[in-house]
């Protein structure tokens, strides 16, 4: 079969058909995981909400005095856009999200790229031996700092310093920490540069990150606040906690991802044998930008996720590339049908529902009215707070909430908590969700007020301070005795 040869007069549409095979498993991926009914869990549910709340954090969150501005002010403003130039609500905002923010990612490279079939490979290992593509379809905007991360990385190892690619990283650093805020972490990728001896490289990227830094920060009309809130919450989400344990899931360490390292073996090998004309892993920056995040993220789990295995990906790209360069001709069908297959198994694997991945959130019971009309009355009353020490209640109620008159005491980051309130969500989780630990929140309570706790029918809180609800499956909402308000409906 692989022995076939195409008839001369199709030989030349190999190269195209290949590009539309890429493209289109790129635009099915997402697409047919959308169909699946799929909602992520966490951020891209309150950003969407937020859009269309058009409310800024402190009239949705309980805060502390350090905050001072939106560290995805850009990303919400683009978000806010849409929502008013088409209507959509806040699921309809997701879906572009999820969709929009996997093909940006997953399409990066292409513009440079000989062999884009060579991306399938990249995306199909890392789908078999890590989170990436699933992580990138959480519709959140660190997807499209991984995106400009990777395009600089190769990049710079198949062009030379220039005009022309300082004006590219510029914009692209520009557009990454002007929606996703985080512009601090771009030290890393100028470190790898240097430990590879790229020392021209090194400069023009440190000198695109500053301007690309401020550039962003002065966008958003706010340039001082908008670079020290994002420095702020970084100490405060590390510096505020005892053990990681207390810490949210994606800051908390890993334990070493050791099928990584055998990809790197197994691309020194494929390079032994093939003796590309590709500069050495020792003058890469990927190589060592993927090293250092391997070794940083024994401390912080996020390292890895959004910084090492996109330069794992990269070095992949490249290898394979070099492999398919030197053994398919550009219009052969051998490479056509290896494409079809490619496209076929990456396809298959991201797509798989393996452990109900994708359609666990079918199963969610949200706490809303519209949806639950019995929880009239348990919900905030106008003004008041709603008290959980669990995020996901904090990004579900949000997202089919978004114009609700309540806030929360949790939000998306528990660094962003007046101090007395951090200390009581710390205690919660230090002692596992003891229902003593919650006393504090029931002290301050008012009658606008509502305690949301996890639980299942017969583990009724033993608060019995409040009196409770089992509102939906698997939440208890605890109120204040002879409490006569009931839900204000949403603006």
């Amino acid at each position: 079969m692989f022995e076939f040869e195409l008839p001369e007069r199709f030989r030349r549409y190999v190269p195209l058909a290949v590009w539309l095979v890429v493209a289109l498993v790129i635009l099915a991926i997402p697409l047919k995981i959308i169909s699946y009914g799929y909602l992520p869990g966490d951020d891209a549910l309150r950003h969407c909400a937020k859009a269309v709340s058009g409310k800024p954090w402190t009239e949705i969150l309980v805060l502390n005095s350090s905050y001072r501005l939106d560290h995805n002010l850009g990303w919400h403003a683009l978000l806010g856009f849409v929502h008013r130039a088409t209507g959509w609500d806040a699921e309809g905002l997701v879906i572009l999200c999820v969709v929009g923010l996997f093909i940006v990612a997953n399409a990066a490279l292409w513009p440079w790229l000989k062999r884009p079939e060579a991306w399938l490979v990249a995306l199909l290992a890392s789908m078999i031996v890590s989170d990436l593509p699933q992580r990138l379809l959480l519709g959140r905007p660190f997807a499209l700092t991984i995106a400009a991360l990777m395009i600089i990385l190769f990049v710079a190892q198949k062009s030379r310093p220039g005009r022309k690619n300082f004006i590219l990283f510029t914009a692209l650093i520009t557009f990454a920490i002007l929606f996703h805020g985080v512009w601090y972490l771009w030290l890393l990728p100028v470190a790898a540069f240097l430990f590879a001896g790229e020392f021209q490289w090194a400069l023009l990227l440190a000198g695109a990150w500053l301007a690309g830094t401020a550039l962003a920060a002065l966008l958003t009309g706010h340039p001082a606040d908008y670079l020290s809130q994002a420095v702020t919450m970084m100490v405060g989400a590390f510096g505020q906690h005892a053990t990681s344990r207390t810490e949210v899931t994606e800051f908390q360490p890993f334990a070493g991802d050791i099928l990584a390292v055998v990809i790197v073996g197994a691309l020194v090998l494929l390079r032994f044998f093939l003796k590309p004309a590709a500069v050495p892993f020792a003058r890469s920056p990927a190589f060592w930008l993927m090293c250092g995040c391997w070794m940083l993220a024994f401390r912080i789990g996020r390292f890895w996720e959004d910084f090492g295995w996109p330069a794992l990906m990269v070095l992949m790209v490249t290898e394979v590339e070099f492999l398919f360069l030197a053994k398919f001709s550009a219009d052969s069908a051998k490479r056509l049908l290896l494409t079809l297959i490619l496209a076929a198994a990456a396809f298959l694997a991201v797509t798989s529902d393996w452990n109900s991945r994708y359609t666990k959130n079918l199963t969610w019971q949200f706490l809303s009215v519209a949806e639950h009309p019995e929880l009239e009355g348990w919900l905030p009353a106008d003004g008041g707070i709603l008290y959980a020490a669990d995020m996901g209640i904090f990004y579900q109620t949000f997202y089919k909430n978004p114009n609700a008159n309540w806030r929360y005491i949790l939000g998306y980051e528990p660094a962003l908590m007046p101090p007395d309130d951090f200390a009581t969500y710390h205690s919660i989780h230090w002692n596992n969700g003891d229902a003593k630990a919650y006393l504090p929140w029931v002290e301050k309570m008012k009658p606008a007020d509502r305690l949301v706790i996890n639980g299942g029918g017969d583990d009724r809180p033993n608060i019995p301070q409040l009196e409770w609800f089992y509102g939906v499956s698997g939440l208890w909402i605890g109120r204040l005795p002879g409490n006569t308000f009931h839900l204000v409906t949403p603006r």
